[in-house]
């Protein structure tokens, strides 16, 4: 496949053919950095770990140059950093057996930006090469721009594609901002209970950014289960671990659908829903 970036990368963790390898994938998570996909697409790694029939693959699009950096790893240049942040990546996909790993290699000046659509045109060629049935990618309520570009370059990308090969489901997931304020019933739920043990280890090979500054590790784990016991306030916990997901298949299925008026229907329906409790209870 040929892909923008020089330095952009496949990996297929079990050597198979690229042209079978892609085929496979039934779920695609496209994520910003190296470790988003194990942070936010971590159900879709469950869905397909150790089956014969469903298959994750995994997009990385930038190129980790800008990383946070303390402790052993505080010398370590952008060309250091880059390369130990691509090793974790791909041992991350060894670990979660993913059918395929992507590594665009872009800077992020390129995915945040409003005309370069370089990424757009890399997403569109993996999405119409593995045409999954499930995509995992950023909110469009996340506060880190590089993800909004993300966001926004995944669904145009589907937008590009003819109706008939666009995944039947996309699913905008947490890091950085939680999903928690979104009005119930509206939440995509997903449990991921009982696997802790997958989680760390996935979780635990970004040493460059646990040991680095970042105890992304234990945040995303302790978000999850956050998640599961505030859920519902009564009844007893029905998960352990819990993702909330906004559904974004309107905006892949619907081209005229304005991303940022759907993003921000939710906020005014969280809006709401605050005011009619707040009034309820102060009587107007």
């Amino acid at each position: 496949m040929n892909l923008h970036q020089p330095q952009s990368q496949l990996f297929i963790p079990d050597g198979l053919q690229e042209t079978e390898a892609l085929a496979r994938i039934t779920h695609l998570g496209i994520g910003a950095h190296q470790d988003d996909l194990e942070f936010m697409a971590f159900h879709g790694i469950l869905e397909c770990f150790a089956r014969d029939d469903r298959w994750f693959g995994g997009v990385t699009c930038t190129d980790g140059a800008g990383s946070s950096r303390t402790g052993p790893y505080a010398d370590f240049t952008d060309a250091e950093m880059k390369a130990i942040r691509k090793q974790e990546q791909n041992a991350a996909a060894s670990i979660g057996r993913f059918g395929a790993m992507f590594q665009l290699d872009l800077p992020s000046s390129a995915v945040k930006s409003a005309t370069d659509t370089t990424l757009q045109d890399d997403l569109a060629a993996i999405l119409a090469a593995t045409r999954p049935e499930i995509v995992y990618t950023h909110n469009p309520a996340d506060k880190h721009d590089t993800h909004i570009g993300v966001t926004i370059a995944a669904l145009l990308a589907i937008r590009s594609l003819p109706k008939d090969m666009r995944p039947a489901k996309v699913i905008g997931c947490e890091v950085w901002r939680n999903l928690d304020w979104m009005p119930d019933g509206e939440k995509v739920l997903m449990d991921v209970s009982g696997r802790d043990n997958l989680s760390a280890a996935l979780n635990g090979v970004f040493d460059s950014q646990i040991a680095g500054g970042k105890r992304y590790d234990l945040a995303t784990l302790g978000r999850r289960a956050a998640n599961a016991t505030f859920f519902d306030a009564h009844s007893t916990d029905a998960a352990t671990q819990l993702i909330f997901g906004m559904d974004l298949t309107p905006l892949a299925h619907d081209d005229s659908a304005d991303i940022a008026a759907f993003v921000c229907g939710l906020i005014d329906r969280f809006r709401d829903d605050v005011r009619e409790k707040v009034s309820n209870r102060i009587g107007h």
